[in-house]
């Protein structure tokens, strides 16, 4: 599980504890973002993920930016700075679970969905992105995909914030990554 916040962070942690069996809960580094705790514990549907923000929805094209842990707020931030300046829908989902992943909102989205990219704080190799490439291919989903995660490679010492921003995980580099491949894809030959 990778919490997008304080709040998940919590329901996360007392999820893995009720569930009957082996759980893990990627803790994040560093302070929260500082949203508002809910003081009751309720457990969190295995494999669920969720639409955290939808931009632009009526444009027939569509952008689906899977964001995993502490990369979804950044995400979402980038979605609507992608969305102010083209006439594309945005949506931002909150994955919440590598494993299991949510097959079955993958799968849904596919149809309406010109451009998929992955988000983490996490390494791209053999990381979230790359469980979603594998399922893609499995259920041959053959849409573009861009993953954005940290490089295989040691990283010098910085600040978590400055870390993030060398990597283009930030607001801005997701944002610039979105807009690199987007330009791409609608390229005419």
């Amino acid at each position: 599980m990778a919490p997008k916040d304080d709040n998940e962070c919590r329901q996360m942690l007392h999820t893995a504890y009720a569930y009957n069996g082996p759980a893990a809960v990627r803790y994040p580094r560093g302070a929260g973002v500082g949203v508002e705790i809910q003081q009751e514990l309720t457990a969190i549907e295995l494999g669920k993920a969720e639409i955290v923000a939808e931009i632009k929805t009526g444009c027939e094209e569509q952008i689906t930016i899977l964001a995993f842990g502490s990369r979804v707020m950044v995400a979402i931030e980038a979605a609507e700075q992608f969305a102010q300046k083209h006439d594309v829908g945005v949506r931002v989902v909150n994955m919440r679970f590598v494993k299991p992943l949510d097959e079955k909102i993958i799968r849904d989205l596919a149809e309406h969905t010109h451009l998929f990219v992955t988000v983490e704080e996490h390494a791209v190799m053999g990381g979230a992105g790359s469980a979603v490439n594998e399922f893609m291919a499995q259920e041959q989903i053959v849409k573009p995909i861009i993953n954005l995660g940290l490089p295989d490679l040691f990283l010098q010492q910085a600040s978590h914030g400055q870390m993030l921003q060398d990597c283009g995980l930030d607001a801005k580099g997701i944002l610039n990554s979105i807009e690199r491949a987007w330009l791409k894809l609608n390229q005419v030959v």
